[in-house]
């Protein structure tokens, strides 16, 4: 914990020193807490949460004709004073940009992880996707390239080093068109495959868009273990729908059913209020169905700063 602490003070420290020619440097967060009632099956209590607080540095720095070097050192802080080690590592690497695409090489989020864009609602949330779906995984020793886009197509790949005698090498894939934030175009679309990423072999498509007003989304997912159990079949569905310019409803249910084992639901409601660019109230709902396990479920208000 000291050390994480000393690594990050020394960083950002280092970050306001740099001459102002050298590089691009910014320096963003996220502050995210919730107040909630919360029932993990064993009974309700309430807390303040952290939902993935963050702060990092990220930046470029040209080289020439067209080449340049990005990079990016982000921790994550847990800021309600729970844990003894309230620094731990997020997305660290460094790599090259040009006419090629991009190559980085460090801890990184895989491609497949990428490839639900924006489909989250509740993205660092007790509803985000990774509690019933395998492949939300930041992974260590990985190189990462991604092509230029053409015709809004992107080709995306991360290979996984086995950092191990005895381990083996993973790989995500996958193939993105148009723009996640739903900004430049008002449909992204993706399908992604891991092969022996922690375990697991997984398949996703996903599809987000605007229409009519609401914010749509739909992923599909296929997942089973490297010896060909534990297989999955699982879907999401989202909605948020903007009332005004500072009220967003949202929506969200997740399933996944297992060959041979327990059938999982999640469904969320929530409410976001903008108070300005940068910051956010918001208050959700989420329960749990688990078959042989207990319900869970979540009510909660909270507060999101980012800057």
């Amino acid at each position: 914990m000291k050390l994480s602490n000393r690594v990050l003070t020394l960083a950002i420290c280092s970050a306001f020193t740099l001459p102002a020619m050298a590089a691009n440097v910014d320096i963003y967060g996220k502050a995210n807490l919730s107040l909630q009632s919360s029932d993990d099956g064993d009974g309700q209590f309430t807390e303040i949460k952290s939902n993935a607080s963050r702060i990092g540095l990220k930046g470029t720095h040209a080289l020439n004709d067209g080449l340049s070097v990005v990079y990016k050192a982000e921790f994550q802080v847990d800021m309600d004073g729970d844990s003894d080690d309230n620094i731990t590592d997020r997305n660290q690497y460094v790599g090259l940009k040009g006419n090629f695409g991009e190559v980085l090489l460090g801890k990184n989020d895989t491609i497949l992880k990428q490839s639900q864009g924006k489909i989250d609602l509740f993205n660092d949330l007790n509803a985000d996707i990774k509690n019933l779906f395998k492949g939300e995984n930041r992974m260590s020793d990985t190189l990462t390239y991604k092509s230029p886009k053409v015709n809004g197509f992107q080709f995306a790949g991360t290979y996984i080093a086995e950092d191990d005698a005895d381990a083996e090498d993973g790989y995500s894939v996958g193939l993105f068109y148009g723009d996640k934030g739903l900004k430049k175009s008002k449909v992204f679309a993706s399908i992604a495959v891991d092969s022996d990423v922690k375990g697991y072999d997984v398949t996703r498509a996903t599809v987000h868009g605007k229409v009519a007003g609401f914010t749509l989304g739909a992923m599909y997912q296929n997942q089973e273990s490297d010896d060909g159990s534990a297989e999955m079949d699982g879907y999401l569905l989202s909605a948020k729908y903007a009332v005004n310019k500072n009220v967003v409803l949202k929506g969200q249910f997740q399933a996944a059913d297992h060959d041979g084992g327990d059938d999982l639901s999640a469904a969320s409601i929530g409410v976001d209020y903008r108070l300005a660019k940068s910051t956010k109230l918001y208050g959700f709902y989420t329960s749990f169905d688990m078959d042989s396990a207990e319900d869970k479920d979540y009510l909660a208000v909270g507060i999101e700063y980012k800057f």
